[in-house]
C-alpha cells in the first residue's frame, strides 16, 4: 500500500460509516486550529517531547463540541465543511493530511466510533509513559522491541524495564544520539534493518499523517499504534492502540 492508496482507503472508510450521507450533505463548520505546546500536553516533568522541542505542532478540530486532534510537522487553520476537508491534496499538500486526521477524529469521536482523540496533559505523558512500559514488559519481556518515533517517557520506560529496544526518529537533533539509554536511529535508512529484526513495534499513530505509518501496516510483527492521532483512522482500519489519553487528559 502507498500513500495515495493509503488515504483513499480511510476516505471510503470514513464515507462508509451508516449515517455519513446525510453528514456530507449537511452544512456542517469543522474549524481546525494550531495549539501551543502548553495547551496540547499543558506543563510536563520532562522538556524533549517532540510538540516542546518545536519538531511536531498539533491541531485540533471541533465538531459538535467534541474535539479531535492530529500531530503534524505541517500544521494548518480551517474553517469549512466535510466535503471540503475531504476535497483536499493529500498528496501534494503536507497540510491537508493532518486537517483530514483531526476531522476524523472529531466526527467519529461525537458518533462514538472512537475515543481518546485528545492527548493527555501535565503528568500524563509521564504516567502513559509507565502504563505502557508495564504492559510491553508483562507481554513481550523477552522480545525485541521497535518504537517508531520519539516519545521520550515511552522508550525511557522500555529501556529502565531491561527490554532490547531500537528507537527510530527522523529529527538531525535525535538520530545518532543517545537518549533514554539507547541510541536513536534514522528512520528511513535504519528502517528495514530494524523492523527486521524486531519482534514488536511500538509506533507513532502520527506516521498517518505523512503516509509513512504504510511502512508499519503488514510487516508481519505484533504492531501497536500510539498517541492519539490515529483514534479515528485505527477504528476504521482495526488498528491496536495503546493509549492512556482518557484517563490523564485533565
Amino acid at each position: 500500500m502507498n500513500k495515495k492508496e493509503l488515504f483513499d482507503l480511510i476516505i471510503e472508510k470514513f464515507l462508509a460509516v451508516p449515517g455519513m450521507d446525510e453528514i456530507i450533505n449537511e452544512h456542517i463548520e469543522v474549524k481546525a486550529k494550531s495549539l501551543t505546546a502548553e495547551e496540547a500536553i499543558g506543563v510536563t516533568e520532562r522538556k524533549d517531547y517532540p510538540i516542546l522541542t518545536g519538531t511536531d505542532v498539533m491541531i485540533e478540530a471541533t465538531y459538535k463540541g467534541v474535539k479531535g486532534q492530529a500531530f503534524t510537522s505541517a500544521p494548518a487553520d480551517f474553517t469549512g465543511t466535510l466535503s471540503d476537508i475531504l476535497k483536499l491534496d493529500y498528496m501534494n499538500d503536507d497540510q491537508a493530511a493532518g486537517l483530514l486526521v483531526a476531522t476524523i477524529n472529531a466526527v467519529l469521536g461525537s458518533m462514538g466510533i472512537c475515543d481518546r482523540m485528545v492527548h493527555c496533559r501535565n503528568e500524563g505523558p509521564k504516567m502513559c509513559g509507565i502504563e505502557i512500559g508495564d504492559y510491553v514488559k508483562e507481554k513481550y519481556a523477552d522480545k525485541k522491541i521497535l518504537v517508531v518515533g520519539y516519545q521520550p517517557s515511552i522508550i525511557e520506560n522500555l529501556t529502565k524495564r531491561g527490554l532490547n529496544v531500537r528507537a527510530l526518529d527522523l529529527d538531525p537533533k535525535n538520530v545518532g544520539f543517545e537518549r533514554c539509554g539507547i541510541v536513536i536511529e534514522h528512520g528511513v535508512d535504519d528502517m528495514d534493518d530494524a523492523k527486521e529484526w524486531a519482534e514488536v513495534i511500538l509506533c507513532t499513530g502520527s506516521t498517518v499523517c505523512n503516509g509513512t505509518i504504510v511502512d508499519y501496516l503488514d510487516t508481519g510483527k505484533q504492531t501497536y499504534f500510539f498517541g492519539t492521532s490515529l483514534a479515528g483512522v485505527a477504528a476504521l482500519l482495526g488498528l491496536p492502540r495503546l493509549c492512556c489519553a482518557d484517563e490523564y487528559n485533565k
